[in-house]
């Protein structure tokens, strides 16, 4: 019997087996006649990158930091020190250098290891022969409006496209690839477009009719397709570094989901690019902003953020400042102006002043240097429909409490009269005799723990009211004297009133004066019980309504006079039966006396109510009049009744509001000064104040006298006549579709990339993306129906030889899909796959433990069950220091910094994680379940189905020999172990729902674990 390591292994065995099988393709691909010799030179494809690479780090573009005042940017500069001498190489000081022999005398300098190559040497001697031209940086020349070059080869092309790649494939004497199979262009366009491999049904139907017109067909249904906004978005996500925590220190969660959601809407809603740009960056400066535009802006708030108790806010802020410009130029300029935080730009015309200046641009938006647990502000809620729709009931549901509240409380207003005369009656008929009791005077009455400042002074200076002293009280924001565990507790009564006496000083009034009172040991309200006087500025106990933990009173009092407040004990939560152990006299600013304070008891009315009632009709105040109608309105039974109907009815929309995804926007307030820090040290304040500008070499914004705004760079980004921001986004959409770029540099245009292959099709696509309106899906519809992009991709040994990168696109790319992908493919395989738009980040099955070392808090992972396990990858909780195993393992980035191109790393940890991640264990268990009962009935029936439903294409009969065998196999063996067959079959939520035989199971289970890691499974080609 074999040992299950053995199985193990054979599984191993026999993908690698598979694998060389699978890509033994044919190869009828393209075929080199003649190798391109000779072609002209041209400084920007042959020049610039040796003097980039090998000499402008010493004498470049950082004039502060050139070695022996040359400078080899500048064409009249390195012939004036005669570093060049046009037409003469022997004479050029730069060419004796490169060539020269003695290591004192060599450049680059010997111990940097940096030697031109003898190609490379060549190339400058021939440069310097033919006069040593300069030409600007493609990359920032203006985008011609040039027309399709004639085509050169009448038996190949599709579109303009191709007219492009043909005059350069002819240059360089090499023939394009054939055009790939109906199975393999269906399933490539599939990926590209979606993400998601093509069912075996829509490989047979486009096999039936591959024609031009059907092809086309598949285009516009692919990008019509929801899942095309999530495909895009993974891509999205990753230059604008979206992630579902705050990155630093505890890498805590923080709410960014409904941006997420807003990039899938856009892609699919095919929003032009120029309208995603200004919304993202300025959202919330545009007319009336909406919902979806706030979310936008919400794009400058996913840099990582710090909830560090001992953080520096300003040190951050400088941090989240660099950390913005470098994102911003890279995710829209293809620039790396982050390059500039200390110095200026060693390879590209940006200096120091244009990196501060640009990042000025965003000193408008409201942050903190350090946040406190898990609040960004601002924040706003963000329902989907279905929870826009159940929150509009529950509102309609306020509003009708509301106006019933308002109805009942006129009609019983009526009764007002009446009321007041039976409790003048009451008053008058009572024989009660009110009783005060002191608590607190010139001494502390009552005993117990005291707490803050007792400042007493007396009265030869200061104000007081009762006994020989007052309690003078100051300060700035919230200050507070108070004392607990009162030897002799009040306890209540039905007519129990508390008081203080206070004296507002005229000269420095307060904001807020508050009474507190503290429950005792055994009250779990504590200091629950409080009423305060004026503005809403002390917080303790705050709601949006009143309540008996932070009960409104009224205006402040007069200031100047001492004044007694009184509060029923009830109306602060204390019923009869109680018992009050602490008081506090708390105010925000200003300057305040206290004196006496206690309790008495009464006819059950307050005493300020008492004294409006007593008081003639005619000569109550205004004030007394509003107190006696509040009163009234407060204890009639009617209007108390009604009055909870619309306390439940807003609690009920509070709790649902709370239940609604937030997400954190971008808010303007007064710009903060930003000045240009020397070498990047954020406690210099002796640089020079900038304003918002735009790197200067690329021109200036009219905007008068007034600042400019993030709207003003959006604008700017989104000018036509702007070099960069088309470039760079055609350049990455090329890249989806052939896995490399035309620039193949694709985050960085500048002087450290590299040259386009094809510079002239890069500027004409990115003319034609302008000019059609910024349309991103027409733009991919041009590019998928070229022949260009319709080529195989299996090369032959020559081409490979000749281009091992591609560079001609004389064949297409193949390479493995992105991480999401790769899981999003084995789901849907198995049938487990819930395609549902939107909604917060989920969370997959990941191995116990892994957050061991996530603090601050400490947290405990729990997988998500039901529908949400099986949600597409994009939708993945993204944990920035701990990202999920096996996004990691398939190179996702961290996000922690704009990603353009992920790398393709091929290890045994990537075989290891789909043969032993739950999640694809519960796949392989699925799609095993499906093989049985879609299958057929037969063995070789069902590994041919398993085959194409995976990889869309028949079986070969080597590999289906080698699958046969692993199923012998393993039955064999799990038929004698069967208490291993169910703990695989049992892995996972769905394998419990299904009454299969566990050996047989559990042997296809293997079979599918093998097809689920073949590479043509999750390659692309």
């Amino acid at each position: 019997m074999r040992s299950l390591l053995g199985l193990l292994l054979t599984i191993a065995f026999a993908v690698g087996f598979v694998e060389r099988i699978v890509s033994a393709e044919p190869s009828d691909a393209a075929q080199i006649t003649v190798p391109a010799t000779n072609r002209p030179l041209s400084f920007n494809r042959d020049i610039r990158p040796i003097l980039t690479d090998r000499c402008f780090a010493c004498h470049g573009l950082d004039a502060n930091t050139v070695e022996a005042g040359l400078r080899l940017d500048v064409r009249e500069a390195a012939l004036e020190g005669g570093a060049i001498v046009p037409g003469d190489a022997e004479s050029s000081e730069i060419f004796l250098r490169i060539t020269s022999d003695d290591d004192d005398l060599v450049m680059p300098p010997s111990e940097l290891h940096k030697p031109l190559s003898d190609a490379e040497i060549d190339l400058v001697r021939r440069w310097i022969q033919e006069g040593a031209p300069y030409e600007p940086h493609w990359a920032y020349t203006p985008l011609p409006r040039n027309g399709v070059p004639p085509s050169v080869n009448t038996t190949w092309g599709e579109n303009w496209i191709d007219q492009f790649v043909a005059r350069r494939l002819q240059d360089a004497s090499v023939t394009p690839s054939p055009q790939a199979d109906p199975t393999t262009l269906i399933r490539r366009l599939s990926f590209d477009l979606t993400g998601l491999p093509p069912t075996p049904e829509e490989v047979e139907a486009f096999k039936q009719d591959n024609s031009n017109e059907s092809y086309e067909r598949l285009i516009d249904r692919l990008l019509s397709s929801s899942r095309f906004g999530e495909r895009m978005a993974i891509y999205w996500l990753d230059l604008v570094r979206y992630a579902d925590t705050v990155g630093y220190h505890g890498d805590q969660n923080v709410s960014h989901s409904p941006y997420r959601d807003y990039v899938i809407d856009a892609f699919n809603s095919n929003m032009p690019y120029d309208q995603f740009v200004r919304e993202q960056l300025a959202g919330d400066l545009l007319p009336n902003p909406t919902i979806d535009q706030l979310v936008a802006s919400g794009y400058n708030r996913l840099n990582q953020t710090t909830e560090e108790g001992g953080a520096q806010p300003k040190e951050y802020l400088s941090i989240y400042f660099a950390d913005r410009v470098r994102n911003v130029s890279q995710v829209f300029m293809g620039a790396t102006v982050g390059c500039a935080q200390c110095h200026d730009h060693k390879y590209d015309p940006y200096t120091a002043k244009d990196f501060y200046s640009l990042g000025a641009f965003f000193a408008d938006i409201e942050e903190r240097g350090k946040y406190s647990q898990r609040e960004r502000p601002p924040q706003i809620p963000v329902p989907n429909e279905e929870q826009q729709s159940q929150l509009d009931a529950l509102r309609l549901k306020v509003a009708e409490a509301q106006a019933n509240l308002e109805s009942i409380t006129q009609k019983q207003l009526a009764f007002l009269p009446e009321w007041e005369a039976q409790a003048i009656e009451s008053i008058n008929q009572s024989k009660f005799q009110t009783e005060e009791h002191t608590w607190v005077d010139d001494q502390l009455a009552a005993g117990g723990s005291k707490s803050g400042e007792w400042n007493h002074v007396t009265a030869d200076q200061h104000p007081v009211h009762s006994g020989e002293t007052s309690r003078r009280q100051t300060g700035k924001g919230v200050v507070q004297h108070l004392f607990t565990n009162a030897k002799e507790p009040i306890e209540a009564k039905a007519g129990t009133e508390l008081f203080a006496w206070v004296y507002l000083d005229p000269q420095s009034p307060p904001k807020t004066i508050m009474l507190q009172w503290h429950g005792g040991p055994d009250d779990s309200s504590g200091w629950d019980h409080r009423a305060f006087w004026g503005d809403d500025k002390v917080g303790f106990g705050a709601k949006p309504q009143s309540w008996h933990g932070h009960k409104r009173m009224g205006d402040l009092p007069e200031t100047g006079k001492w004044i007694r407040l009184s509060v029923a004990a009830d109306d602060v939560g204390f019923a009869p039966g109680k018992t009050v152990h602490g008081m506090a006299f708390t105010q925000f600013d200003g300057i305040v006396h206290w004196d006496q304070a206690g309790w008495n008891e009464t006819d059950g009315f307050p005493s300020e109510i008492r004294a409006a009632l007593l008081a003639d009709v005619k000569a109550r105040t205004k004030n007394q009049i509003k107190q006696l109608r509040d009163y009234f309105v407060e204890h009639e039974p009617l209007i108390i009744q009604q009055a909870k109907e619309l306390k439940r009815a807003r609690t009920q929309v509070s709790e649902f509001e709370n239940s609604i995804p937030t997400m954190v926007i971008s808010r303007a307030v007064v710009p903060r000064e930003i000045r240009i820090l020397d070498r990047g040290n954020w406690m210099d304040e002796s640089g020079e104040i900038v304003q918002p500008a735009i790197p200067e070499f690329l021109g200036t914004l009219q905007t008068g006298n007034r600042r400019a705004t993030r709207l003003d760079l959006a604008n700017w980004l989104c000018d036509s006549e702007n070099v960069l921001t088309a470039r760079t986004m055609v350049n990455r959409l090329w890249y989806l579709m052939f896995g490399r770029g035309i620039c193949s540099s694709v985050d960085d245009l500048g002087g450290q990339g590299t040259f386009p292959s094809h510079p002239e099709l890069l500027d004409h696509l990115a003319v034609e993306f302008i000019e059609s309106g910024w349309d991103i899906q027409h733009l991919l519809k041009q590019i998928a129906m070229s022949a260009t992009y319709r080529q195989a991709s299996n090369g032959s040994p020559e081409l490979n030889a000749l281009d091992p990168f591609n560079e001609l696109f004389a064949r297409q790319g193949r390479f493995r899909v992105s991480a999401e992908m790769v899981r999003d493919t084995a789901l849907m395989i198995s049938g487990l796959l819930v395609e549902e738009i939107g909604g917060p980040s989920v969370k997959p099955y990941q191995p116990e433990g892994y957050y061991s070392q996530l603090n601050f808090p400490r947290r405990n992972y729990v997988p998500d069950q039901g529908d949400n396990q099986y949600r597409r990858g994009v939708y993945t909780h993204w944990q920035r220091t701990f990202l999920h195993p096996m996004l990691k393992a398939f190179d996702a980035p961290s996000r922690e910094e704009c990603t353009a191109i992920r790398a393709r790393s091929n290890t045994p940890l990537q075989a290891l994680t789909l043969l032993n991640d739950p999640t694809f264990i519960e796949a392989a268990t699925m799609f095993a379940s499906r093989i049985m009962r879609e299958g057929g009935t037969t063995v070789d029936e069902r590994i041919e189905w398993a085959y194409r439903t995976a990889v869309s294409r028949p079986i070969d009969a080597v590999i289906a020999e080698e699958l046969r065998t692993i199923q012998t196999e393993h039955l064999r063996h799990y038929a004698q172990e069967p208490d291993l067959a169910k703990e695989l079959v049992s892995i996972g939520e769905q394998s419990s729902t299904t009454a299969l035989d566990p050996a047989e199971w559990a042997a296809w289970t293997s079979v599918a674990r093998v097809i689920l890691n073949l590479h043509e499974t999750i390659n692309r080609y």
